[in-house]
């Protein structure tokens, strides 16, 4: 069914149902409005946000900000209340500055499903950021907070956006929580919001950015044709951070061969990190030996796992042996598991011998399991290594700095969201891809930026690579789409090398896809 008019159901569903007008006396028709008007005195007033100020200095320079925690009620047209989205939005100026309608403003949000905005706000883009050893190891409790040099507030207001069930975020009472767990319900819930908040706030002269992680960069891929069709609100950029646009390339089965091929050249950066290759691989630059194997894989590993069987022995024997250079696993091994390893085992089998499992966020990082057999990790020493520290800043954070009070678990990421639902993806592998291509198509001034970490093993750089070439899109478009690579995982971001040349990269990107330029700012007088 077509985007448009998929929007178009939609916007037809949250219409008020017609009223059929009857014989209803003068007397009937007053007490229902006056039923109707004691209802509206006994509505509770809406939750009144936090405003603070705050001053950061970013790239040298130094600014002063107002930051705005709170939530916004989502209604229907009929004025029915759906949800309290939390929110927090930072822009330009101190106390009494003006908003500034023509700067750029970004919306930004992490995945899951279930994920809360606090790993890119206290991780990558917030004025305060929680700071994790560059050495991938584990950060040590108490956690604190400190100013982060590196985000992009000096380039781009932001808004991180916690979708319902995450953070703060509800439904309203009596409401279905399920009416926002689900692929389209997700993106009519988020993309009101950003509709409401650019209407609320008189942002429609701004260039405007959408910035997703993980899921979030299938929801903003989603997004960008959403956005366009049901509120006819056009985006500057979408920026993708380690991002999913199509399900296909991660999905390990026996009957997909392609998350094997993607993820390849990620076990060889992992391998490398950790010395688990040859002396003559790890005398070379991580990006080189990722070339190789990406060759490789798309070459004849690729060859070997399409023909399976029917490729002669010596051939595929030969194969593998390449595989285990380039990923620092036994032939043996190899070989028993007909050459298709899957993160998990990947993950329990490199550093076995020295009794250690990686990390699937971030291959940089290790653990020890309970066991040593097996074939499959019991934990993520990388996901291990940031819960902790991003709770307890966030909290920190929004109480101490932010004066937000609220009484419920800020959920950093639930499961509360399952079942998400796919029902418009039955019998085939969930995608925005095809979105984000014709939202480019029909908006070609649309320019888009993948984020990718060579550690990532949850969304491998080389998956974001395939699903970009597989857009198909016109040469005119191509140069529209760029992709940058960092020795980081999953959350890149986390090691401070890499922080800071994303933010080299987005400022570039922020200035290429709009009007005039963006570059970093001082508030106005």
């Amino acid at each position: 069914m077509p985007i448009c008019l998929l929007a178009l159901l939609a916007a037809l569903a949250c219409l008020p149902g017609r009223v059929a007008i009857g014989k209803e006396s003068e007397g009937d028709d007053k007490k229902q409005a006056s039923t109707a008007a004691d209802g509206a005195k006994k509505a509770p007033e809406p939750e009144k946000p936090s405003i603070t100020y705050g001053s950061a200095t970013i790239g040298d320079r130094a600014i002063e900000y107002t930051a705005t925690a709170g939530k916004m009620e989502m209604k229907t047209d009929a004025g029915k209340s759906k949800a309290q989205m939390f929110y927090v939005a930072y822009t330009l100026g101190g106390e009494g500055a003006e908003i500034d309608a023509s700067r750029p403003v970004t919306f930004c949000f992490n995945g899951g499903p279930g994920s809360s905005s606090v790993w890119l706000h206290m991780g990558m883009l917030g004025p305060m950021r929680v700071r994790m050893p560059d050495d991938a190891s584990q950060p040590r409790p108490p956690f604190g907070i400190e100013p982060n040099p590196h985000s992009l507030l000096d380039v781009t207001d932001l808004v991180f956006i916690d979708p319902v069930s995450t953070g703060y975020s509800r439904p309203a009472e009596g409401e279905d929580k399920k009416q926002f767990h689900g692929y389209q319900e997700d993106l009519r819930s988020v993309g009101q919001f950003i509709h409401d908040y650019t209407s609320q706030h008189q942002r429609w002269r701004s260039p405007k950015f959408v910035l997703g992680e993980s899921y979030g960069g299938l929801r903003a891929a989603g997004l960008s044709g959403m956005l366009q069709d049901r509120y006819n609100l056009y985006l500057n950029g979408v920026v993708l951070v380690s991002a999913v646009v199509d399900f296909s390339t991660l999905a390990f089965a026996p009957n997909n061969d392609l998350p094997y091929v993607l993820f390849l050249p990620g076990y060889t950066a992992t391998a490398h990190y950790h010395k688990a290759l040859s002396e003559e691989l790890l005398k070379r630059p991580v990006a080189d030996v990722v070339a190789e194997a990406e060759e490789f894989a798309y070459g004849p590993y690729a060859d070997a796992l399409l023909q399976a069987t029917s490729m002669p022995e010596e051939q595929r024997r030969r194969i593998c042996r390449q595989m285990a250079r380039l990923t620092g696993l036994s032939e043996e091994y190899l070989w028993d598991a007909n050459l298709r390893v899957s993160m998990s085992r990947f993950g329990k089998e490199l550093l076995r011998e020295r009794g250690q499992i990686v990390g699937r966020f971030d291959g940089r990082y290790t653990g020890e399991d309970s066991e040593d057999i097996g074939e499959h990790t019991g934990f993520d020493p990388s996901g291990a290594a940031a819960f902790g520290i991003f709770t307890s800043g966030m909290n920190t954070y929004l109480r101490g700095t932010l004066k937000y009070e609220d009484d419920r678990v800020y959920e950093i990421l639930t499961s509360d969201v399952r079942p998400w639902n796919y029902d418009p993806f039955e019998n085939r592998y969930v995608e925005a891809a095809t979105a984000l291509r014709e939202a480019m198509s029909v908006n070609p001034y649309l320019k888009v930026f993948a984020a990718c970490g060579y550690y990532d093993l949850a969304t491998p750089q080389f998956a974001m690579q395939h699903s970009r070439d597989h857009l198909l899109l016109d040469e005119s478009l191509q140069k529209n789409f760029t992709t940058k690579f960092y020795e980081g995982g999953h959350m890149m971001y986390i090691y401070d090398p890499a922080l800071k040349q994303l933010r080299e990269d987005l400022l570039q990107f922020y200035q290429d896809a709009t009007p005039q330029g963006a570059s970093p700012q001082e508030p106005a007088p």
